[in-house]
């Protein structure tokens, strides 16, 4: 009986084993994508796992699979797992083997974009905030110092990615060399530089480039698979690539637009699937390749958040919730859009595949107002400063991210204009611990008429990182706070004081149920959940901030919009008590908070 059971527990076993395990290859072909040495067309969709809470990995995949799609995509942000130059993190959200691991189980193939550069809406293009300090370096250079920097993190990298590639069992069919490199520059050394590190790593599998058509001349390196993003014509697509590719495929669009992010104090983006559904239709019915960016967007949580700037375009912050009106929305539900592009991809695909049906909406949450008893000043909560002639940036001082307080006492009295040169990003300035001025960087605002009493006065200037710019021109003038100096009625203000407040922990913070003193506050409060589900911060009463739920950053918010709720996944919340944390810089007289059952990201407060 025994060995009966033995038997029969190891058959199960068997039965339970995904046919992920069986051997696969995949190749560039002379004019299409080979898996098995049979074609096969790539119908992919973009998602980020650091966008998504790890609870959330499986589901959201799966949801990819019930769409209908066969592989995902995913960029690899470097800054998000060296966050301090030499200490790596593949750990809980950012173990990236393991999303892999899991779309390999829901039967997806993955495509790696793990170039030191992303783009992507995310801070600084992915780059890791300290390469700021290095004297003189150029990110997405040939600079020595920065090469050396990518191989070490890549050699890091490649030892979570190089065992999930098909040549090792794994889901990973591709990989892209950096990012979109025609719009920034033409360097064919520094993409092959690329290239050449990601083979000495141990990538064995195949390798492409994606630019936008115009950007593709500059972007494209010989003998690696040209890929187009932004464009949808099916006989524009063969000719650009095969241009650049021996006239021949495979056609890959590698990102393709069905909608666009959100930059705070802009409309919330939204385009109707009516808008492109037969476009889709007639790319998949050509045999093409392509990749939605994005399939599911997610949450940019804690200060991840990037921005864009070029020389005609003010600074613009991207907003925290990245639902990209995608059509897998950001808590993971089907739209609309979703059971569109999810009929078109039945058409197209073999007849012996049968999508898995299309999991019901979540359960959603309200909850009524409840009151924020305990506060604490920030002001209240100051760590030890360092003391400067002349206030340093974040990076020099040795910060990446959060807020920056600078201290000083003027000499009164005197009046006249203070002005912070090359001020990064948001600003309050206090003059003796009462608020004068809000300085915003997208408004081009950096100086303010400044009165000082006979007896001279304390100047605070708080300095926000909104986020670095993540595209384009300014990448490498990227650094935080006051980045150059003060000047007060032409003359530099010096003898500074500097509180950092990189906002990683917030469990030591002094809370009383007095009254808090002036100045940015944070807020604490407790509520119940007697069924949990899916909810979103109302934060349509407040101004700009911070929100912690139970220890956790569910992201930025900002009365502007248009985004004005925080979307919290279920699995974050727990049955009984549950605590939040916010830190309001401008309406610091706020009381109360309640979570709505939907999402509100299309309301505009200019």
């Amino acid at each position: 009986m025994k060995h009966k059971l033995i038997i029969l527990a190891t058959l199960l076993l068997t039965l339970a084993t995904p046919a992920y395990t069986q051997t696969h290859s995949f190749k560039i072909g002379e004019g299409e994508f080979l898996l098995d040495g049979k074609p096969f067309q790539v119908i992919s969709g973009e998602m980020h796992f650091a966008r998504i809470p790890r609870e959330c990995w499986r589901d959201r995949l799966h949801m990819a699979k019930a769409m209908g799609l066969n592989t995902v995509a995913t960029y690899v942000f470097w800054n998000y797992h060296e966050t301090e130059k030499g200490k790596y993190n593949f750990k809980d959200n950012a173990d990236v083997a393991e999303f892999c691991r899991l779309a390999q189980q829901e039967g997806l193939w993955v495509i790696i974009r793990p170039s030191p550069y992303a783009c992507a809406e995310w801070e600084f293009g992915g780059y890791p905030w300290w390469l700021l300090r290095e004297k003189d370096l150029k990110v997405r250079s040939q600079d020595p110092k920065f090469m050396e920097m990518s191989k070490k993190y890549f050699a890091a990298l490649s030892k979570q990615i190089a065992p999930q590639q098909i040549t090792h069992g794994g889901p990973v069919i591709m990989l892209q060399i950096e990012n979109e490199y025609g719009s920034y520059d033409k360097d064919k050394v520094y993409l092959g530089k690329y290239r050449d590190m990601y083979r000495e790593a141990g990538i064995d599998v195949d390798l492409y480039t994606c630019d936008g058509p115009s950007q593709m001349p500059a972007g494209y390196l010989p003998g690696v698979l040209p890929a187009v993003n932004g464009l949808d014509n099916v006989k524009e697509v063969k000719e650009l690539i095969n241009k650049y590719n021996n006239n021949h495929g495979p056609y890959f669009i590698a990102e393709w637009y069905p909608a666009w992010f959100d930059s705070w104090g802009s409309k919330h983006q939204v385009v109707p699937y009516q808008d492109f559904i037969h476009t889709y239709d007639s790319v998949l019915s050509a045999g093409l390749s392509i990749n939605i960016y994005m399939a599911h967007g997610g949450t940019t949580r804690w200060f991840w958040n990037g921005a864009n700037m070029s020389r005609k375009e003010p600074y613009m912050p991207q907003t925290s919730s990245y639902d990209y009106d995608a059509p897998i929305d950001e808590a993971g539900n089907a739209t609309p859009k979703f059971m569109a592009m999810r009929e078109v991809i039945m058409k197209h695909l073999p007849k012996e595949v049968v999508l898995p049906p299309v999991p019901e909406k979540k359960k959603t949450i309200a909850i009524k107002a409840f009151s924020l008893p305990l506060s604490s000043s920030l002001f209240d909560n100051l760590p030890a400063p360092v003391a400067v002639s002349n206030p340093l940036s974040f990076e020099n001082y040795g910060q990446g991210y959060g807020y920056m307080l600078y201290r000083t006492n003027v000499k009164g009295p005197a009046k006249g204009l203070l002005k912070i040169s090359q001020m990064r990003d948001f600003a309050l300035v206090y003059l003796d611990g009462k608020r004068i001025a809000v300085l915003d960087r997208r408004l081009k605002q950096d100086s303010l008429e400044l009165d000082v009493p006979e007896e001279g006065a304390r100047l605070d200037i708080l300095l926000e990182n909104n986020g670095r710019i993540n595209y384009g021109y300014y990448l490498n003038d990227n650094k935080q706070g006051i980045t150059e100096k003060v000047t007060f009625m032409g003359k530099d203000v010096k003898f500074w004081k500097m509180y950092g407040f990189p906002m990683k922990d917030i469990r030591n913070l002094k809370f009383t149920s007095g009254k808090p003193a002036n100045g940015p506050v944070y807020r604490k409060g407790m509520f119940i959940v007697n069924d949990v589900g899916d909810t979103y911060v109302d934060l349509r009463n407040w101004g700009k901030g911070h929100v912690w739920i139970n220890g956790r950053s569910i992201g930025k918010y900002w009365n502007i919009g248009p985004q004005q709720t925080l979307y919290v996944p279920a699995q974050w919340l727990k049955k009984g008590e549950n605590e939040i944390v916010i830190v309001e810089q401008l309406k610091t007289g706020q009381e109360e908070i309640q979570f709505l059952d939907h999402p509100v990201l299309d309301q505009l407060n200019q």
